[in-house]
């Protein structure tokens, strides 16, 4: 052996690593390492000691190392819609649309708190073991709270539906659980998106300019970013289109005036992703990616998602933009950081303990269950359903049977054990009975092969269950739904032909016996015709991983169905403005003359409901009082079901066009078979409020309506078999 070879490895070894001792010990003695100061006092000592090409890319959703600071890399860019996304195992909640038509904020709430927590133990994981990659950080792009104004747009399903009230109150549930009760370091930062007038089309939306009134803008397509700035919602996303001309990502009235000065967000903005290369590529505002980092900069825009922030060095060269202006958005940006803890010692830190064993829990599948089977919405049920789970024979078929796309729905984490529907319905019957499996159809084309071998099964089963519908494939984002030739947008409001003509053999083949039409999707469809030949309907959207023990639950009484349409479903797109309109005339319950398939708010139960007379704490009232509108729900039943009262307010007296009526209470009850509960709401100044044309909340003496029952208060709810709701008028003086 070498001794002087091996002596001098070890020396070079032994001082290497003093070295990085000592530089790492030098780098703890940095301001911006001293967990004592302020955060101000932190992040001013690190913008200090960058230089300009550090910090033109710590402003980056990719930004690098900076190793003679100790600062790792960190890669902002992270998904968590229904649970952590495309980062490996990970709970799978049901999808967003569906997680609206629980109409329950408390159970989101525990949803986003379980997705939190696997958050943290993913990323505290991720970095244990060296790896710090995109999907693996802290900062997560959900919420997505645009208004669901059209049932063409295919990302539709990723938002809690068309009503402001419901995706506001949904939407600050999800931030407060993503983000946690810390009173100094966020549990995750979360974002609102996509910020503003967002709902397609797809295929032009780098280019497309989305013309909004201040009415419409203020009365429908702000109020949830509004609700989540105030609940402290750490980031907000820009969108790729313009609004009234300007690009969202470069647009002076929504991100100054009204987020920065009106509403006084203090969080980073984030451009969605190559959005700043569309001020360029798409809506032409500017003509060069240096030109569009100064833009982005001057507008407010802290961190870009994309490839244009590294032309700020050059832009500062042409003189397009300061360094002092860059450090005033990057500041802004690390505060962010600072305050998840990422240059803090993660003793200090309550966050830190979570871990691998926090993710995809026991308790979590089983909350993931509870949400899929409140999230089912029974749209009709001619006393076929329950079903009893002890028949002789079932047949379940349709393309969507077995499908493992149709629990995920966009923006998925995967799991170890996601449950099909025909996997659930399996498990819930009887070892005596008979399960016979065909799929019947294909997706979204007719067979190839013309041999029928699948519909006769309905004429000799106790009970058919057709599982259709549409699945991500076919509706989406832009690029994500490869069956669609129309970028992921539906302008084909009906289902595929080919499932209703295997449908209608269905039924004429099953005559007397039960056929059961299980529909999945993310947004509404023509069921008319499934309405008619169908004996139930169950509308179950993309449930997640425990989707198909969720249907069983329903379809075999464990459960009560509970869900309620988070938005409304046409009977035709004849019935709506063009796709690319956003006035809001003639869209939504709020504004749509057309009576519609199924109302908003619309949702079936296995026990009845019925409501008392509304009492009034006062019949008239001044402007600025409050009053309390009280009545008793009994379940007249024989089973104990939840049932969701909804409260809706109309302004009978207006100077502007208004609403017919606006949702703006909430409440879930439990009822045994044969009780009762009281069940009070507080109307306030705010729910009498008037939008006029100039976007001002004004409130106008007049009588006022409210309704309280179990859908929102049309004809078309109560022919469909809704509670009857009940109505009272009070006067404003």
């Amino acid at each position: 052996m070498n001794y002087k070879v091996l002596g001098a490895f070890l020396l070079v070894f032994v001082f290497g690593n003093l070295g990085s001792i000592n530089a790492q010990e030098k780098g703890m003695d940095y301001g911006f390492r001293n967990e004592s100061l302020s955060v101000d006092e932190r992040v001013a000592d690190l913008i200090n000691r960058l230089t300009l090409e550090e910090k033109a890319m710590q402003m980056m959703h990719d930004s690098p190392a900076i190793e003679r600071l100790s600062i790792s890399e960190y890669n902002w860019w992270n998904e968590a819609l229904h649970g952590i996304g495309r980062s490996g195992v990970a709970t799978v909640f049901p999808q967003a649309i569906g997680m609206g038509a629980t109409f329950d904020e408390d159970l989101i709430f525990k949803v986003s708190s379980a997705i939190s927590d696997e958050a943290r133990g993913n990323h505290n994981t991720a970095v244990e073991n060296g790896y710090r990659r995109q999907y693996s950080g802290l900062t997560f792009w959900t919420p997505n709270i645009n208004i669901f104004r059209d049932p063409r747009w295919g990302r539709g399903q990723e938002t809690y539906g068309e009503d402001p009230f419901l995706t506001a109150k949904l939407g600050v549930a999800f931030v407060k659980g993503l983000q946690g009760d810390d009173d100094k370091y966020l549990k995750t930062a979360a974002a609102a998106k996509h910020y503003a007038v967002h709902s397609g089309p797809e295929k032009l939306r780098h280019e497309f300019n989305a013309i909004a009134s201040q009415k419409d803008l203020w009365e429908t397509y702000l109020p949830a970013f509004e609700a989540l700035v105030n609940a402290e919602v750490e980031t907000i996303m820009c969108a790729y289109n313009a609004t009234n001309g300007e690009p969202c990502c470069a647009n002076e009235y929504l991100l100054t005036d009204v987020l920065r000065d009106k509403w006084g967000f203090k969080g980073h903005v984030v451009s969605d992703c190559w959005a700043l290369e569309d001020f360029y590529g798409g809506h032409n505002v500017v003509g060069t990616p240096e030109e569009a980092a100064a833009l982005g900069i001057k507008s407010g825009v802290n961190l870009n998602c994309g490839s244009v922030y590294p032309s700020l060095v050059e832009a500062v060269n042409q003189g397009l933009v300061t360094e002092k202006e860059i450090d005033k958005q990057l500041a802004i940006l690390m505060k962010t950081k600072f305050k998840l803890g990422l240059f803090d010692s993660p003793t200090n830190n309550p966050y830190s303990k979570l871990s691998a064993k926090d993710i995809n829990t026991r308790e979590h599948r089983a909350l993931a269950r509870e949400t899929a089977q409140k999230s089912i919405v029974m749209l009709k049920n001619d006393d076929v359903l329950p079903l009893k789970n002890d028949l002789a024979k079932y047949f379940i078929t349709g393309p969507n049977a077995t499908s493992i796309e149709i629990l995920l729905g966009n923006y998925h984490g995967v799991n170890p054990n996601l449950v099909t529907i025909i996997e659930g319905i399996a498990g819930a019957i009887e070892p005596q009975s008979q399960l016979q499996y065909r799929q019947g159809t294909l997706l979204d084309r007719p067979n190839a092969n013309p041999q029928d071998w699948a519909s006769p099964n309905a004429g000799n089963s106790d009970a058919t269950i057709a599982v259709l519908g549409i699945s991500g494939v076919l509706e989406g984002e832009e690029g994500e739904s490869i069956a669609s030739e129309t970028f992921g947008d539906r302008l084909d409001y009906n289902l595929p032909e080919n499932q209703l003509d295997y449908l209608r053999k269905l039924n004429e083949a099953a005559g007397d016996n039960p056929v059961i039409a299980v529909i999945t999707g993310g947004s509404p469809m023509n069921l008319e015709e499934v309405h008619e030949l169908a004996d139930a309907v169950l509308m179950v959207w993309y449930p997640g991983q425990e989707g198909g023990n969720a249907v069983a639950d329903i379809i075999f009484g464990e459960v009560s169905p509970s869900g309620r349409l988070p938005i409304t479903f046409p009977k035709s797109l004849d019935d709506l403005p063009p796709y690319e309109d956003y006035t809001m005339k003639g869209r939504t319950y709020k504004y749509m003359d057309a009576e519609p398939m199924y109302p908003f708010g619309y949702g079936l139960s296995y026990s009845d409901f019925e409501f008392s007379d509304i009492k009034l704490s006062k019949e008239k009232i001044r402007k600025g009082q409050n009053l309390e509108a009280s009545l008793e729900v009994s379940n007249v039943g024989d089973r104990e079901a939840e049932e969701v009262v909804q409260l809706y307010v109309s302004d009978l007296e207006t100077s502007v066009d208004a609403p017919k009526y606006q949702l703006y209470g909430i409440k879930r009850v439990n009822l045994k078979a044969g009780s009762s509960k009281e069940i009070k709401f507080e109307i306030t100044p705010e729910m009498m409020e008037l939008v006029n044309h100039d976007g001002e909340s004004v409130i106008e003496k007049g009588e006022f309506k409210i309704y309280i029952g179990s859908s929102s208060p049309s004809a078309r709810s109560l022919e469909l078999g809704a509670a009857q709701f009940k109505e009272a008028v009070f006067t404003l003086r």
